[in-house]
C-alpha cells in the first residue's frame, strides 16, 4: 500500500499516530482509539508498518474500535471475544479499564456498581 502524506490528514489518523506515539515512549500499555471505518486500511497500515500488536473491532456501520499496544494486553483483550464493549462483563471491563490505564479506584468503582446491576437483574428476571 503507497500513501503520501495527504492520505493521512484525516483527524482519525492524526490522533491515532499520536497515540501510536504515546504508546512507543511507554506512556500507555494499551491504547483503545475508536474511529472512522473508512481509514481503516490506513490505520492498518500504520500499525503493521511500525510493527504493532492490535486487534480491531467493528463497532458499527461506520465506526471501528482499534486496540493496540503490549502483546499480552492485546492477547487478553483478544481472549475476551469478538462482543461490543457494552457486552463485556464487570471482570472484563475492570480489567481492560486497569489495562487501559484508567484510576484504579474508579475502575473498582465501577466494577462494584456493574457487579450490583447484575445481581438486580438476575432477581427480576427470577420474580
Amino acid at each position: 500500500m503507497s500513501c503520501t502524506c495527504q492520505d493521512y490528514r484525516s483527524a482519525d489518523l492524526q490522533i491515532l499516530m499520536h497515540h501510536i506515539y504515546e504508546y512507543k515512549k511507554g506512556i500507555r500499555n494499551l491504547v483503545l482509539h475508536t474511529m472512522c471505518h473508512r481509514d481503516k486500511d490506513k490505520a492498518e497500515h500504520l500499525l503493521s508498518q511500525r510493527g504493532l500488536d492490535y486487534s480491531i473491532r467493528t463497532v458499527n456501520e461506520g465506526k471501528i474500535n482499534i486496540f493496540f499496544g503490549n502483546p499480552d494486553c492485546i492477547r487478553v483483550v483478544r481472549s475476551f471475544g469478538d462482543k461490543s464493549l457494552s457486552d463485556y462483563t464487570p471482570e472484563e471491563d475492570f480489567i481492560l479499564g486497569v489495562m487501559l490505564g484508567y484510576d484504579r479506584n474508579q475502575q473498582c468503582l465501577r466494577y462494584l456498581d456493574k457487579k450490583e446491576g447484575e445481581k438486580k437483574n438476575e432477581l427480576l428476571s427470577r420474580a
